[in-house]
């Protein structure tokens, strides 16, 4: 059986609504879910092997926060082409290298939203066209001090943390493979 869904709210970004559907187990549940068009983010790297993370106000979060160079697709588009948009638009770079690194669920409780994850490389410096409302600091930092912040809580955001691991390990295994 499909899950049946009553739209309760539809916003600018996300719409939620009551779904009732059938468990793998035969019961059947009433969910509150969001829907939402998915993202991407970036690990942007340059060649003195530093990392682009943002420092950016998060109003849901509470305040400042770090993480990657990141946004919301638009309509239809394309993941590769969202995370190529938000690396110019936030950072202020084209990269000439992208490598896809995976996805994950941001919260799949109650959420659909799946967030796109790259490497991007060969980096050139182009004009950022920051949105007003968002508030936010480039900074290039080295990947010891990323680890450091990450095992010691000053980086929280999930989806740099998931995409910052899988670029370690994605390039790792890429220089184990050069010799």
């Amino acid at each position: 059986m499909a899950a049946q869904r009553t739209s309760i709210y539809r916003g600018k970004v996300i719409e939620l609504g009551i779904e009732t559907a059938r468990l793998p187990n035969g019961h059947s549940i009433s969910l509150e879910i969001v829907h939402h068009p998915g993202g991407a983010a970036i690990v942007a790297l340059d060649e003195g092997q530093r990392l682009c993370l943002l420092r950016q106000y998060r109003h849901a979060a509470g305040g400042w926060i770090w993480e990657l160079p990141a946004g919301k697709r638009e309509h239809d588009e394309d993941p590769l082409y969202t995370a190529q948009r938000e690396l110019e638009e936030e950072a202020g770079l084209r990269a000439s290298s992208w490598h896809k690194l995976g996805t994950t669920l941001t919260t799949p409780g109650f959420c659909d939203e799946i967030i796109h994850l790259y490497l991007a490389q060969g980096l050139t410096t182009v004009a950022q066209r920051i949105k007003p409302h968002e508030l936010l600091e480039c900074h290039w930092l080295p990947w010891p001090l990323i680890q450091e912040w990450i095992h010691s809580g000053v980086i929280t955001d999930a989806k740099s943390i998931v995409a910052i691991h899988l670029a370690q390990t994605a390039l790792h295994a890429s220089h184990q493979d050069n010799g």
